[in-house]
């Protein structure tokens, strides 16, 4: 990745009309709705941009949208990559580093995540707290990441705690069940055996999923202020496993969508 690389896909994007953004959001698995509330709307397809990487998983769309919401212009990632697609850390961030190129103050992100902690339940909604990297590496592990930003990267508070506060008080005004908790990437794309959850439980992880953690990593490289909120689709007891439904598991991340459609959009107005 170069600096010439990220300057072309802005240089395709702005002249499409992509004019200075304030908020970037990345759209999980089943999360696809709020691009419904974009007033305006300019889309760009990943395989058009240059240097983007292609989405490949059949539910992620793949397209970069720019618009408006509660009158605060944002840039929508409706499709992400995932690491068990066989792209690189590098590859996942791209995206990221494009958005920050174009102007965004703030990101937010939005993932499918199973219950590792069992006082949650299907179909409720995680703000992450913290997180462990548990993919094998890390999207700043690059020759020249010192071009980009500080190589050691502070993370001691990932999460914007301003955000994750107005988030909070958001979900209490509208009667929204928000759990708050700790995430556990994996590399995936097979899920977890009753060991792993065990051993994810021991771990302090309260969920886990496949995605966002690359993002954040990459975010807080950037100084980019990041929240990221789960749907938790499944309840992963070790005790009580049964064979995994993806189809289940989206149709729970759709009927979950219009509260998380609500949180996002709240926030928005309220930055």
């Amino acid at each position: 990745m170069t600096e010439k690389q990220l300057q072309e896909s802005v240089s395709y994007l702005t002249n499409k009309g992509f004019d200075k953004p304030e908020i970037g959001i990345v759209l999980g698995t089943g999360l696809g709705k709020l691009v419904h509330e974009i007033k305006n709307p300019v889309e760009a397809h990943y395989n058009n941009i240059p240097f983007f990487p292609l989405a490949t998983v059949e539910f992620h769309t793949g397209k970069l949208i720019f618009g408006s919401i509660a009158d605060k212009k944002v840039v929508v990632m409706q499709g992400r990559f995932h690491l068990y697609e066989g792209y690189d850390f590098l590859d996942i961030t791209y995206p990221i580093r494009v958005m920050h190129m174009l102007g965004i103050k703030r990101l937010f992100i939005s993932n499918a995540a199973g219950a590792i902690n069992l006082n949650f339940k299907k179909g409720d909604m995680m703000l992450i707290e913290d997180h462990l990297n548990l993919q094998g590496g890390s999207p700043l592990a690059f020759k020249n990441v010192a071009d980009f930003g500080e190589r050691f990267a502070d993370m001691s508070e990932p999460y914007n705690p301003d955000m994750r506060q107005k988030l909070i008080q958001i979900a209490k005004k509208y009667d929204i069940s928000l759990q708050k908790g700790v995430y556990a990437s994996v590399v995936g794309p097979q899920l977890e055996t009753k060991a792993e959850y065990r051993m994810l439980k021991i771990l302090g992880a309260d969920a886990v999923g496949m995605s966002t953690v690359p993002e954040v990593i990459v975010a807080n490289h950037l100084g980019l202020p990041v929240i990221a909120v789960s749907v938790l689709t499944d309840e992963c007891d070790p005790d009580n496993l049964e064979p995994v439904n993806i189809a289940e598991i989206i149709a729970i991340a759709g009927t979950t969508e219009p509260k998380m459609v609500t949180l996002f959009k709240e926030l928005i107005k309220s930055l």
